[in-house]
């Protein structure tokens, strides 16, 4: 190859990126760019996509099992035009990729010495999103699953990963704190006490159910939210595990229980009462296997489905809404639509008028409307 066409091909790739944001940044022309997250729930609903583990899986990026985001270290890129793409879809936050990227999990595979570079590395790229896009800036931190409310050590080693993402995420200026996915009240407290500590930003914290309809300290989850809502969180309510159809329920106890904004963010999976969370189902087709975490497939809830979900949600007044685990940029789009809004993505939607079998346009020939039957 000639140096001039090599020349060229290096930076072709960098002004794709280029354009990118620029698109995306005057998509979002007239949004509220306020860094408030409590102002914009005032003024209505606040749509936070999460869940890009699972995307970031499928696109081949990222290894199901133990889900630490290696990928901010070896494709930087394909995190920043992940957050782009969810919120050229819709959502209102660009939060940091932070999830897992503790010390407890990062021990687990051998990458403890990552610790630090790996948190500023996500908290870069998702701050270099918010800003160029007049998104929020959210921190994150979740479940480190050492939590034991009888052993001290335990709760001492919560604490220090706590205490540790929090820090430096309040040096990278993020407008407020998710805690997301806890499965005991005790550690949500924990998280929330941690963010009260080092920072002045509001905390949106989650819980995330599993199986039974309690929580592991043996409260329900509308009886966990009042205890985080009366120990200062700013936001309260549920993400991840439970699908639509068996998050809503809870949703309502939630939303008669607590006075503080409350969050739904459920996985896009057609979870049930008999099978309540995606770590629950399993598939008829394959022996009845456990289909979590890569055989989920046959089980995805449609659009439609999300688009109903945030329309539901939205008139209870729950304001603070997303997808988890499994969601897609599409899976955010539906939800912007269910509420009402037209993201730019869509420009996009399904329009059914001009398809060759299923069109009703005038230029759609009669030959093919006629075998629509048989198509």
């Amino acid at each position: 190859m000639p140096v001039k066409a090599k020349k060229q091909a290096k930076s072709a790739k960098p002004q794709r990126a280029r354009v990118r944001v620029k698109q995306v940044k005057r998509a979002s022309k007239g949004r509220d760019v306020e860094r408030d997250l409590l102002g914009r729930l005032k003024a209505g609903a606040v749509i936070c996509a999460e869940g890009y583990v699972f995307e970031l899986e499928r696109r081949g990026y990222l290894q199901a099992g133990a889900f630490v985001p290696e990928v901010l270290f070896e494709h930087p890129e394909v995190v920043e035009q992940l957050h782009l793409d969810f919120v050229h879809a819709g959502s209102d936050v660009t939060e940091a990729l932070t999830y897992y990227v503790h010390r407890e999990k990062l021990r687990v595979i051998g990458r403890e010495k990552d610790l630090v570079p790996m948190n500023r590395a996500a908290l870069a790229i998702a701050r270099k999103v918010a800003r160029s896009t007049g998104t929020l800036f959210a921190g994150d931190l979740c479940n480190t699953n050492i939590y034991d409310p009888h052993d001290a050590q335990a709760i001492k080693e919560v604490e220090r990963i706590f205490d540790e993402q929090v820090g430096w995420a309040v040096e990278a200026g993020v407008d407020y704190f998710v805690a997301e996915t806890f499965a005991w009240v005790g550690e949500a407290e924990l998280a929330l006490k941690a963010i009260k500590r080092h920072s002045r930003v509001p905390a949106v914290v989650t819980f995330a159910m599993h199986q039974e309809a309690i929580l592991r300290d043996g409260l329900t989850p509308a009886e966990g939210c009042r205890r985080l809502e009366q120990a200062g969180a700013d936001v309260v309510g549920l993400n991840c595990h439970r699908g639509p159809a068996t998050m809503m329920p809870m949703i309502r106890d939630i939303r008669q229980a607590v006075k503080c904004h409350v969050a739904a963010l459920p996985v896009p999976y057609r979870t049930t009462t008999q099978q309540p969370s995606f770590m629950s189902l399993t598939d008829a087709c394959c022996n009845n296997q456990r289909a979590f975490p890569v055989g989920l497939d046959p089980f995805v809830a449609t659009r439609a489905e999300i688009f109903d979900f945030g329309r539901e949600a939205l008139a209870l007044d729950v304001r603070y809404l997303g997808v988890c685990c499994g969601a897609g940029p599409h899976h955010i789009r539906a939800l912007a639509e269910g509420i009402g809004r037209h993201p730019p993505a869509s420009r996009y939607s399904a329009d059914m008028s001009k398809h060759a079998f299923f069109g009703t346009d005038k230029m759609i020939r009669r030959i093919q409307t006629e075998y629509r039957d048989k198509a």
